[in-house]
């Protein structure tokens, strides 16, 4: 399958052109800057130059392709206007790709996140909260998958609140990064909040299986562990860093703090079983064990 991709030089997208490629499928993948653009290359994919606000390049390159996964995505989480503006423009970017694909059959695969659940683990039954900080991304992807009775084999892949590789990436990276500030490997309260993980060469080999053969309209869920506990990151963090690790006030981690202080673990039971997805990779706190000092 020729398939158009946006974000595919971050830590997820570089990890789904990989495995796009190793498994007989060819790349056309949006570049928003020079350096983008070589490293998709050298990867093996056909960059091709735009920004997400070119909304005429993006439909050109879902129009050239039998298959379209966007995970292009502005995550300055410490700045709620920046946040709020890409949330907006990711809305846009979906209605544009969506509206190529009516009536071709082909697949368009968005991304999102495991909605909380308060008092269980979250499945991909449940919907996604359309109230709150990332309400508008989850209306868009909402329309993304109404799309499937117009003719587009729309599904979304949502994803834990950490997706790793080498020590890197998601709410486990952000804790790392505000350790590094801080001089405090911090966690809210008493830490003992689950977040869901997955190693990101694991969530590309769920992107790929989405595209070759999920269903119009459906939600499947990247999740290797269903909850880690924020105090056993943090311990691993501090000591890697050698920082002190304690309690930190939710306010401390800036406009995520609520997010961060909630119990929000999710399963991936139905994905596992329906599309034989089978995560291989180390898990979290082994992973995290390759944060450098």
């Amino acid at each position: 399958m020729h398939v158009f991709l946006t974000g595919g030089s971050g830590l997820i997208g570089s990890a789904v052109v990989a495995e796009l490629l190793d498994n007989g499928h060819t790349v056309l993948a949006l570049a928003r800057s020079d350096a983008s653009a070589s490293s998709l290359a050298a990867a093996g994919a056909e960059p091709i130059r735009g920004t997400l606000a070119d909304l005429s390049v993006l439909r050109a390159g879902a129009a050239r392709a039998e298959g379209v996964i966007n995970l292009a995505f502005g995550h300055d989480f410490d700045n709620p206007d920046a946040l709020a503006a890409a949330i907006t423009e990711e809305g846009a970017v979906l209605a544009a790709l969506g509206a190529e694909l009516v009536d071709s059959d082909r697949p368009l695969i968005v991304v999102a996140g495991t909605p909380p659940v308060p008092g269980r683990v979250s499945t991909e039954a449940d919907p996604a909260p359309t109230e709150g900080l990332f309400g508008g991304r989850a209306r868009s992807v909402t329309s993304v998958l109404e799309l499937a009775s117009r003719g587009v084999r729309s599904a979304v892949v949502r994803m834990p609140r950490t997706v790793h590789n080498q020590g890197k990436g998601g709410f486990a990276g952000l804790l790392t990064e505000i350790a590094r500030r801080t001089g405090v490997s911090g966690y809210p309260g008493d830490g003992a909040q689950r977040w869901p993980a997955v190693h990101a060469l694991d969530a590309a080999a769920l992107f790929r299986l989405a595209l070759e053969k999920a269903p119009a309209g459906t939600v499947w869920h990247a999740v290797d562990e269903e909850g880690v506990a924020v105090v056993d990151m943090a311990e691993v963090i501090g000591r890697r860093l050698d920082l002190p690790v304690k309690s930190v006030p939710q306010e401390g981690f800036g406009p995520l703090g609520a997010i961060f202080a909630t119990d929000q673990p999710s399963s991936s039971a139905y994905t596992q079983r329906t599309l034989g997805w089978r995560p291989e990779h180390p898990r979290l706190l082994e992973d995290l064990e390759n944060i450098q000092p």
